[in-house]
């Protein structure tokens, strides 16, 4: 029961981040978003990063710093470049093909094993991955955008395999708080390179856009991060990064509540054909 309450608390958080990036961008560019996102996540585990660095070894140092940037630092600005061109609902859908990738890359370079059952149920999310993408009548140019988000998932596939092979002995917390203490400098000389504090402060609609920057990093990124690698500790590289596949669902949702974005049947047939991959993937050996 404990998985499948972290399964639902992160889909929630996940699902309403790309709500959350589109609020943020209709005053700030995808550039300051992305690095605000980055900076006030790392910003509120600050405090936990000088014990961090005591605590994990040395000789892992270097592979915390790279999970950072591939499990956030570059997807944080490949999803908000991407929402640019595509839909929050949309992008969200995209973003369920993580557990492809978590599966390629894990058999590809690092030898490990995946069920016939769980390849099974991950090409038939997959393939309805591919329906929505087709149920939304996209032009070419959403399919050039689409690829931000695939390179993004690609990064999560290569973070999920090395945290699970490679630093299984580091804490979740520990994990994310120092990876998110080392990414914020660089996100924060982006925040002032491109001006980000320049922006009017006093207008509600900034402060608006704002908040939902801060949010997105503290909420969106730093909790968000935390509870999923707990749940890859509890449940497995595999079950964990199906949450992705809930995630749709939570931000077609409120892509609907908030900016009137619709699916239609064949959208609907697809997130079903989602939804049967989900279940054969979790199907317990007989």
């Amino acid at each position: 029961m404990v998985k499948w309450g972290l399964f639902i608390l992160i889909s929630l958080i996940w699902g309403s981040s790309f709500l959350l990036m589109a609020a943020g961008m209709e005053h700030f560019t995808p550039w300051q978003v992305a690095a605000a996102r980055l900076f006030f996540g790392g910003l509120v585990l600050a405090p936990l990063a000088a014990g961090a660095l005591k605590r994990i070894p040395r000789d892992k140092l270097k592979l915390v710093i790279v999970s950072g940037f591939l499990a956030s630092f570059f997807p944080a600005f490949l999803f908000c470049i991407a929402e640019t061109r595509l839909e929050s609902s949309f992008a969200g859908m995209l973003n369920a093909l993580t557990p492809v990738f978590v599966i390629l890359v894990g058999v590809l370079f690092y030898n490990a094993h995946a069920r016939k059952q769980q390849v099974i149920g991950i090409l038939i999310s997959f393939c309805g991955c591919i329906g929505l993408f087709f149920s939304k009548n996209s032009s070419t140019g959403d399919i050039l955008f689409a690829g931000f988000v695939i390179l993004a998932t690609i990064c999560y596939g290569v973070n999920v395999n090395m945290v699970s092979k490679k630093l299984t002995e580091v804490s979740p917390v520990d994990l994310i708080a120092l990876s998110f203490a080392i990414i914020a400098i660089p996100a924060l000389l982006i925040m002032i390179f491109t001006g980000t504090f320049s922006a009017d402060f006093t207008s509600r609609a900034v402060l608006i856009s704002s908040g939902a920057s801060v949010l997105l990093g503290v909420f969106g990124t730093a909790l968000g991060n935390i509870l999923f690698y707990i749940l890859m500790r509890k449940a497995g590289r595999i079950f964990a990064t199906t949450v992705t596949y809930g995630i749709p669902f939570v931000a077609i949702f409120f892509g609907w509540l908030v900016y009137h974005e619709t699916q239609n049947i064949y959208g609907w047939l697809s997130m079903l054909v989602i939804l049967a991959g989900i279940f054969i993937v979790n199907l317990k050996r007989g």
